[in-house]
């Protein structure tokens, strides 16, 4: 069968999508956690309740967790720059217009509109790195791409809560979204290789693309990126709950001031994300020499390392004990995130790489950070929040069972049979 010539981009193209990548996944995660940092502007200027606060958030999520199947599909068919940009100019207008909004309704709306632009942009990127890079490199790669999490969020609740104090909640709002469309634009400039140029098999083979039905149906047949997805899953409820209710903790249960509480897991989170993330891509790329399964095995062993430390961070009443083993629990759950998503894009051919990842983002949020601040937070009313949030190690001990396990098997069957 004939396939695409496979020219891959060269070094300079390469870094310089990785760069745009790595900027517009920054400005994500800087978007979505600005209302965070305007809350109480909102209440107080739209005379909004915590409730429907809370549901800002939901509307997002549904309609990102919702809509990602979809973009799965078109890219994997279509042209992934145009995509990408046109997911970036529409959230980056939604952002944008929540400044403009006059009530819940309108603001809800805006909102929940962000989620189709980013549904667009999450689900096609991982693939398209892929296409730049080759395998042996693609931890590192993630890595960099996905330290923007800690780094976005943090400058999230940093220029949101500086553009408010100063110039009011919708400048935030403003300051948010609209360098988005600078981005949207570099994003339309990016290469755009042949599928599957950067691996051993070669471009995704001409002819008519599978059917939507065909290509999900592989999917669901395709047991390691399943046990992947899955662990992958029990890990996102662990870190959702977590990141959810860790300031409310620390200020409830362990009477760390409000201000501080916030300040000082924000703090955890950049420094331990930049250390773990980096760690996790650099080692992944390391052991791949070694093992065919690398990717899973450091995911799965640093979430296994991670439990012990979780349980005595918020088990044990003395700062001394349980900061430094939150910043431990925190390092060695980062470690996964470049890894992990390699492993997913490895696992499926070429051709299905965003769809994998479409599916893998609804799956994560369906069974993972949609249900558990609310599952803890139910549990809490009923016991404490300190019991409550031993679910987390639980999740996590879940989580590194499954990814080892499923590096086991996966190296098993490389072997082939005795």
């Amino acid at each position: 069968m004939n396939r695409t010539p496979s020219l891959p981009p060269g070094p300079a193209a390469a870094g310089w999508g990785l760069a745009v990548l790595t900027a517009i996944n920054l400005f994500n995660y800087l978007d979505r956690w600005v209302v965070a940092s305007v809350v109480e502007s909102l209440k107080k200027d739209l005379a909004l309740d915590d409730f429907r606060i809370g549901l800002l958030a939901t509307g997002f999520i549904v309609v990102y967790t919702f809509t990602s199947p979809l973009f799965g599909i078109l890219g994997d068919r279509g042209s992934r720059p145009r995509l990408l940009a046109l997911g970036v100019g529409i959230w980056s207008v939604a952002t944008a217009l929540a400044g403009r909004a006059t009530g819940f309704v309108s603001l809800f709306l805006a909102r929940s509109a962000v989620g189709i632009g980013e549904a667009a942009y999450g689900t096609i990127s991982p693939g398209l790195l892929a296409d730049y890079y080759p395998k042996s490199r693609r931890g590192r790669v993630f890595a960099v791409f996905f330290v923007a999490i800690p780094v976005g969020s943090a400058l999230g609740y940093v220029v949101g809560g500086l553009v408010d104090h100063r110039w009011g909640w919708r400048a935030a709002f403003y300051v948010a979204g609209l360098p988005g469309l600078l981005l949207a634009l570099a994003a339309l400039a990016l290469p755009d290789p042949p599928r599957g140029s950067q691996d051993e098999e070669g471009a995704v083979p001409e002819g008519p693309a599978p059917s939507t039905r065909q290509v999900y149906r592989d999917l669901f047949r395709n047991v390691p990126f399943l046990l992947t997805v899955l662990g992958y899953a029990a890990y996102t409820f662990a870190i959702g709950g977590l990141a959810f209710w860790a300031p409310a903790f620390l200020e409830r249960m362990r009477g760390v001031p409000k201000s501080q509480a916030t300040v000082e897991f924000g703090a955890i989170v950049v420094v331990t994300g930049l250390v773990g993330t980096f760690a996790g891509g650099w080692l992944g790329d390391l052991l791949l020499k070694r093992w065919k399964e690398a990717y899973l095995w450091v995911s799965g062993v640093a979430t296994l390392l991670a439990v012990p430390f979780a349980f005595v961070a918020l088990s044990s009443p003395s700062r001394a004990v349980y900061l430094p083993a939150m910043v431990v629990t925190e390092i060695l759950l980062f470690v996964s995130t470049g890894p992990v998503n390699s492993a997913i894009v490895n696992v499926v051919s070429p051709g299905e790489r965003a769809s994998a990842v479409a599916l893998s983002i609804f799956a994560i949020h369906v069974l993972g950070d949609v249900p558990s601040p609310p599952l803890i937070g139910a549990i809490s009313e009923a016991t404490d929040l300190a019991r409550a949030l031993l679910m987390v190690p639980a999740a996590i001990a879940v989580a590194g069972a499954v990814w080892t396990w499923a590096a086991w098997r996966g190296e098993r069957a490389a072997s082939g049979p005795p």
